[in-house]
């Protein structure tokens, strides 16, 4: 039987990319459905999660599915030292499909391959985080009317970022350039920028994050100095202020320039910057609902035809 999961944006190609997309577009136009009645979502977050959790929740429920799930590991049988395994197994039993977020990275790989029902992938450790990347595609997507040859400036935590890995590998398929911008302990690791030398991706690096050095950005994706991936919590103080993004900094940047954050956000963007017509991230936040629609959907057999058809409804 076919594997479904949804685990790595990696795997995915152009066209299916693309096709997801369209879906999402259609669930923008009606988010309230019922092409998941009677399908179960489990939802195990081994990890805290606010936006995802809620967007994958909303998502199923706006589809007519009903969810179950948790949010805090301490309270399942994992705090008495049942295998990931053993919970996945378990769980699927229940569920028609599993959205997961776990601290391991390659966790979601695993459960994919002894589960017996689909996995979605809602993050692992530092690795990847692809239905995150379908939502910041839809919000590139929206917002400059193509995903192709465009200045992708991408400041903060790029070790650990799960997100911007995601987002370079998705990106593969479109001829970006990306500008790497973070201090020396936070780089983009080298195994991303060897991805980048193998898919022929343009890409330069810089510490410098100025008024000047983000003039020509398309999409500006700021992110968040990550505390809970750092073990040495002076090194964590040393660089977690040292981008910020000031509304002023906007000034000769181009018309056409979006500021995305996969969120929450500490102090790397300052809230004037919110008013700024610049500022896209809360809306990227919402187009998450519609990724997650036809994440779920996609996993479980749900065609763009029938999509299209239940619009006509």
């Amino acid at each position: 039987m076919e594997n479904r999961s949804f685990v790595t944006i990696a795997e995915q190609s152009k066209e299916k990319i693309l096709y997801l997309l369209e879906m999402a577009k259609e669930f923008e136009k009606k988010p309230n459905r019922r092409l998941l009645a009677e399908k179960v979502v489990a939802t195990l977050f081994f990890e805290p999660s606010t936006r995802t959790r809620l967007s994958f929740e909303t998502a199923a429920n706006r589809l007519g599915a009903r969810v179950i799930g948790f949010t805090d590991p301490k309270v399942t049988s994992s705090s008495k030292g049942e295998t990931l395994k053993d919970t996945i197994m378990m769980v699927s039993n229940y569920a028609d499909i599993i959205v997961m977020r776990h601290f391991l990275e390659g966790a979601a790989l695993y459960a994919s391959e002894v589960a017996p029902v689909p996995i979605v992938n809602a993050g692992d450790g530092a690795n990847q985080h692809p239905s995150q990347t379908m939502l910041d595609l839809y919000s590139i997507y929206k917002t400059q009317g193509t995903l192709e040859n465009l200045n992708i400036y991408l400041v903060g935590d790029l070790k650990y970022g799960r997100t911007v890995h995601s987002l370079l590998m998705a990106m593969r398929h479109f001829n970006p350039t990306f500008h790497f911008i973070a201090p020396k302990e936070l780089q983009m690791p080298d195994e991303f920028k060897l991805y980048c030398d193998k898919h022929n991706i343009n890409y330069t690096e810089s510490s410098e994050f100025n008024d000047e050095t983000i003039a020509d950005a398309d999409i500006l994706y700021m992110t968040r100095v990550q505390r809970e991936r750092f073990t040495d919590l002076m090194e964590y103080e040393r660089v977690k202020d040292v981008y910020i993004l000031r509304k002023d900094m906007l000034e000769h940047t181009r018309p056409n320039l979006r500021i995305l954050h996969p969120l929450p956000r500490v102090n790397e963007i300052a809230y004037d910057v919110d008013d700024s017509p610049k500022a896209y991230y809360f809306q990227q936040a919402q187009n998450g609902l519609y990724a997650r629609q036809a994440i779920l959907c996609d996993v479980l057999g749900i065609t763009l035809d029938e999509v299209k058809a239940d619009t006509l409804k």
